[in-house]
């Protein structure tokens, strides 16, 4: 178990804490479910809904409270995806917009949760922080035009300084 894990606070409603775990297990590769705890009779109208579940993420330890609608997702939290490849980004940005998710810019999106989700490289954070300042003011004029990130529209602009 990892000393800190990400708790993610859901509205279970209709089974959409389950719906939730096997959607994002579907997507990443070495998931699994780790746990699940069930409401019992102390709250007979939620009894055998999911309270809490523990599951990975390939690799990365998440939970999820079933809470109610007291707290919806914002942007002011999301998951960030490290993709290598235009196509490992071009997977994870297809998956996570799957049956309802919605666009952001720089390669941000909300997921059919709510939930917002950074699907991009490392190797922007690497360009960003160039010395060369019109390298790294190239590079973040480029991503601010797009939506899903384009590893090589960002290389071009870093080259062309």
């Amino acid at each position: 178990m990892q000393k800190i894990t990400t708790c993610l606070w859901f509205d279970g409603k209709d089974g959409r804490v389950q719906e939730a775990i096997d959607f994002y297990t579907s997507i990443f590769k070495n998931s699994k479910i780790l746990d699940i705890t069930y409401y019992g009779e102390g709250h007979p109208q939620l009894k055998g809904q999911i309270l809490v579940a523990r599951f990975v993420l390939d690799g990365q330890e998440l939970m999820i409270l079933n809470g109610g609608p007291g707290f919806p997702f914002t942007e002011a939290i999301s998951l960030s995806v490290d993709c290598k490849t235009q196509e490992e980004i071009n997977f994870y940005w297809n998956a996570l917009l799957a049956d309802g998710g919605k666009e952001n810019q720089c390669g941000w999106l909300k997921d059919k949760f709510g939930l917002s989700w950074q699907v991009a490289t490392s190797e922007i954070e690497q360009m960003l922080k160039d010395k060369d300042t019109k390298k790294a003011n190239n590079v973040m004029m480029a991503m601010m035009q797009m939506v899903k990130i384009d590893i090589q529209t960002l290389r071009d602009a870093y080259m062309q300084a």
